[in-house]
C-alpha cells in the first residue's frame, strides 16, 4: 500500500493550525494542543518543517513560530519532501537509485512516468485547500494581504 508516513500527515496538520492564524507567533506547547499530537513530536516536526524552509522560528520568550510563506504558495509536495525525502515510488525513480537492475529493467520508465503524474498532483494542491472551509477562507485573505501591489483587484479586473 502507498502511503505517506504519520510524521508527514502529522506535519500537515501542524502547518495547517499555523494557517489558520499566520499573523501570529505560535509556540510548540499550543500548536501540539491545538493538532491533539504529544509535544515531543510537534518540536521535531518544526524544527524540520524550519530547515526545510515552510516554517519560521523566532527566539525569546515572545518566540514560537510562523509559515513561512501563505499556506496558499505551499504545496503538499514540499510537505512530503520536507518529511520523507524527495518522492521516489520505486528505488529507480528516486534522485539516488542504486537498483542494479535499473540498466535492463523493462518498467522503469512506466515508475518514473508514475511518479512523475503523483508529483505533479502533490505539486497541484496547497496546504490551503488541505484546511477546513472557514480556515481556508482566512489563509486565501491572509494570501492577498501578502499579493503584490501589481495585483489588479477584482472589482476593476471586471470593469
Amino acid at each position: 500500500m502507498l502511503r505517506v508516513t504519520k510524521l508527514t500527515d502529522y506535519a500537515t496538520v501542524v502547518l495547517s493550525a499555523l494557517a489558520d492564524a499566520p499573523e501570529l507567533v505560535h509556540n510548540a506547547t499550543e500548536l501540539a494542543e491545538r493538532a491533539r499530537l504529544e509535544l515531543p513530536t510537534v518540536s521535531k516536526l518544526l524544527k524540520t518543517l524550519t530547515q526545510a524552509g515552510l516554517v519560521e522560528s523566532f527566539r525569546g520568550s515572545t518566540g514560537g513560530y510562523r509559515l513561512a510563506k501563505p499556506a496558499t504558495q505551499i504545496s503538499l509536495i514540499e510537505i512530503v519532501e520536507a518529511i520523507e525525502g524527495p518522492l521516489g515510488m520505486t528505488e529507480c525513480s528516486g534522485e539516488h537509485s542504486s537498483c542494479e537492475h535499473e540498466t535492463h529493467c523493462g518498467v522503469r520508465s512506466k515508475w518514473l512516468r508514475i511518479n512523475d503524474v503523483v508529483a505533479d498532483a502533490l505539486r497541484g494542491v496547497s496546504l490551503a485547500e488541505m484546511m477546513p472551509a472557514a480556515s481556508m477562507d482566512s489563509a486565501k485573505a491572509d494570501s492577498r494581504k501578502t499579493a503584490s501591489s501589481k495585483d489588479i483587484p477584482l472589482h476593476l479586473a471586471k470593469a
